[in-house]
């Protein structure tokens, strides 16, 4: 029987829990190893020999070891191409390179604003932070801005690299997540709103994927 891959950090993590979405979807056992960050577990020795940079997730399988959770998907899809989900990472060099356009911009335009704001309206309260609302004016009107282009790709395909789920939707699951879920209405409006069909309609899709809704399962309950 396999080892089970490891992987680091606390399910509430963004980047944690999309490699853990990418292992469900590929029907990979793993064992995930929480971090106690506010006591500086990520900063122990043991851990930045596998993590440099000190942040998460860090992943193992077996003597390998990884960091940066895109990384770590594309590597669980192309070792394990056969099991699972096999449309997850494509099956030839062209849906490669459509799937990874869309990580592209999910990493470079994407992500920028909904962090800012998954950090601000979800983490920010729970930590006690003073909400900083200029960011979270602007960051909501650049995501607006990069939602508008998905929503016209995905009036053209099912999924934004085709009509297969793959890990240009996975990437996403994490931080919209936080923000449908955010008590901020405008910010859930973005992906709920009927002014972006196709954008809600790709939502409500993936978003009760059993891989995904396994994940939450993991999430601690309020």
């Amino acid at each position: 029987m396999a080892t089970p891959v490891k992987v680091y950090g606390p399910v509430i993590s963004t980047a944690v829990s999309r490699v853990l979405a990418c292992l469900n979807e590929k029907d990979i056992q793993f064992q995930l190893i929480p971090l106690n960050m506010s006591k500086g577990e990520h900063k122990k020795p043991n851990f930045l020999k596998i993590q440099p940079f000190a942040q998460v997730p860090a992943f193992e399988d077996d003597d390998i070891s990884l960091f940066e959770s895109r990384a770590i998907c594309r590597y669980i899809c192309e070792k394990h191409g056969e099991k699972g989900n096999k449309e997850l990472y494509g099956t030839n060099p062209l849906v490669k390179a459509s799937i990874d356009q869309w990580l592209e911009a999910e990493g470079q335009s994407f992500n920028p604003p909904s962090s800012t704001l998954v950090f601000q309206l979800a983490f920010a309260p729970r930590m006690k932070i003073k909400q900083d609302e200029g960011a979270i004016k602007q960051s909501k009107e650049k995501l607006g801005k990069v939602l508008d282009v998905y929503d016209k790709r995905l009036g053209e395909t099912r999924f934004l690299a085709g009509d297969e789920f793959t890990l240009a939707d996975l990437s996403h699951l994490p931080n919209i997540h936080y923000l449908v879920a955010s008590a901020d209405a405008d910010t859930a409006s973005l992906f709920t709103s009927s002014s972006r069909d196709n954008v809600s309609r790709w939502w409500s899709e993936i978003s009760t994927r059993q891989s995904w809704m396994k994940v939450l399962d993991l999430h601690p309950k309020h």
